[in-house]
């Protein structure tokens, strides 16, 4: 089966471009006879340049009044008939969001993750894990409605599709899985699964970093002594760099791994290789993707560009169309082409996600880039969770960029830790160079945080487990107030 998929999946990365211009032609005659498509001229749209000037980028807000209309009960707004599903998430800005998700996108979730594995069995010829017990730590699949339209999180609607053939090795159980307090949760995850087989272990970093402290603190055992047989990690959601120190150190053994960037709008793109730097590009999925420069996101008009345009190296906001009803749709992610043949991708940040306060635009691939520098000069260190916010005002002295942390492992020598912190933000950000020598900035802060600060702060705003993460970055202090009570004191 792995070979099968992986030989189908060989046709589009071969022909790339050509697949992305099959998928707009498609979606674009599919919609015409719903009220977005008649809204938008879908019927007159012949090509690319048709489409963008007829389809405006949007944020969810942009999208928001035919979300609306959908929630009430209308047909054929976005996309024909009705979605099959919301996926409810929470916005920054916009409150809970209503993703939908149709019948016809449904595939693009649960296929995608499929082929995520079966891409590492093909190319790694190792499927033993397959046999052992399979964990994924994901949010509750309890699912309510809203107008008919069954409604939940993403990786809830998701357990309702894992394929038989995995279902049987399935850990937590369903019982277990809709527990909704995080805490409870993962206790009765432990009893659960502390004396099984485990081979295959999936969630986003934090939490199951959590689980791993949990267990050890229950047996006094590393993760490889627990579960032997553990052999495949599968993450995603946020960077892995900066929890990968302290999570192979919590299992006492290598594993492989692969990284996933699934999403409510859409699965994005899966690690396919062990060897190559970032994630595939899925572009045969239901997807059109556009991506705008960063630089040029925030203007009137910012520049779109179609596959074929993109250049390796430069930030691009993520843009995407899907058969699903998504028009023009910023999922408010940056991505950076590594590779354009194939066509693959690392997450630099969030658009809405960034530190300008003084004009420096400070986004979070170049905050984690520096943390790795800092660390890698000082191995010593392990860092269990951080996030960066400008000091404007402060009491005294010239304005700075505060980097709340929280160490598993301090540095020996934090003044040279917090100096080449410093310096790695000053290369990789020349605004922020500038600001620095030009004596308008000071050289960051480091203010550590209490053991578990992260964790506690996540519980104390209700948003404990699931999908839920702390922005690496923001350009105000809302977060950085919130987190003080937890400062370190000694």
């Amino acid at each position: 089966m792995a070979r099968f998929i992986a030989n189908q999946e060989s046709r589009w990365i071969e022909d790339p471009v050509e697949f992305q211009k099959k998928w707009l032609s498609k979606l674009v005659k599919t919609a015409i006879p719903t009220q977005f498509g008649a809204d938008h001229r879908f019927a007159e749209v012949r090509t690319y340049d048709d489409f963008r000037q007829a389809v405006p980028i949007r944020d969810y807000e942009g999208l928001k009044p035919y979300i609306e209309r959908i929630k009430k009960g209308e047909e054929h707004v976005l996309w024909p008939g009705r979605p099959l599903y919301f996926a409810k998430t929470s916005g920054t800005t916009s409150g809970t969001k209503y993703i939908p998700i149709s019948g016809d996108s449904i595939s693009n979730h649960i296929d995608s993750a499929r082929n995520a594995i079966l891409s590492y069995i093909n190319q790694t010829g190792k499927s033993g894990f397959l046999d052992k017990g399979l964990i994924f730590l994901s949010g509750s699949p309890v699912l309510t409605e809203t107008s008919g339209i069954k409604t939940g999180r993403l990786s809830g609607i998701s357990n309702h599709h894992v394929p038989a053939y995995l279902r049987s090795n399935q850990l937590p159980s369903y019982e277990t899985n809709c527990i909704e307090d995080w805490e409870t949760k993962l206790e009765k995850i432990i009893d659960e699964t502390l004396h099984q087989e485990m081979g295959l272990i999936s969630g986003i970093p934090p939490w199951m970093q959590m689980y791993f402290d949990r267990i050890i603190q229950r047996t006094g055992r590393p993760i490889k002594d627990v579960f032997p047989d553990f052999s495949l990690l599968i993450y995603g959601g946020v960077n892995f760099e900066p929890y990968r120190a302290r999570l192979f150190e919590s299992i006492g053994k290598p594993v492989d791994s692969i990284e996933t960037y699934p999403a409510s709008e859409g699965f994005i793109a899966y690690q396919d290789s062990q060897e190559d730097e970032g994630l595939l590009l899925l572009l045969n999925t239901g997807i059109f993707f556009e991506f705008i420069p960063l630089d040029s996101y925030f203007s009137d008009n910012p520049q779109r560009l179609r596959l074929q345009e993109v250049e390796t190296g430069k930030s691009y906001a993520l843009v995407i169309n899907n058969n699903a009803g998504l028009w023009g749709y910023s999922i408010g992610d940056t991505v950076k082409f590594v590779s354009t043949n194939p066509y693959r991708i690392v997450v630099s940040g969030r658009v809405k996600h960034f530190i300008s306060a003084f004009g420096e635009h400070v986004i979070g691939d170049e905050v984690e880039k520096a943390l790795k520098h800092a660390m890698e000069r000082h191995p010593e260190t392990v860092v269990t969770e951080f996030t960066v916010a400008p000091m404007v005002t402060p009491a005294e002295g010239l304005p700075y960029h505060e980097w709340l942390i929280d160490f598993a492992r301090p540095p020996k020598d934090p003044e040279k830790f917090r100096d080449d912190l410093d310096a790695a933000m000053t290369r990789l950000n020349i605004y922020y160079d500038d600001l620095i020598t030009g004596n308008i900035l000071r050289k960051l802060v480091i203010t550590p945080l209490r053991e578990n600060a992260f964790v506690d702060y996540m519980r104390s705003e209700g948003k404990l487990g699931g999908q839920n993460k702390v922005p690496r970055l923001s350009n105000d202090r809302v977060i950085a107030e919130k987190l003080a009570q937890w400062k370190k004191t000694d």
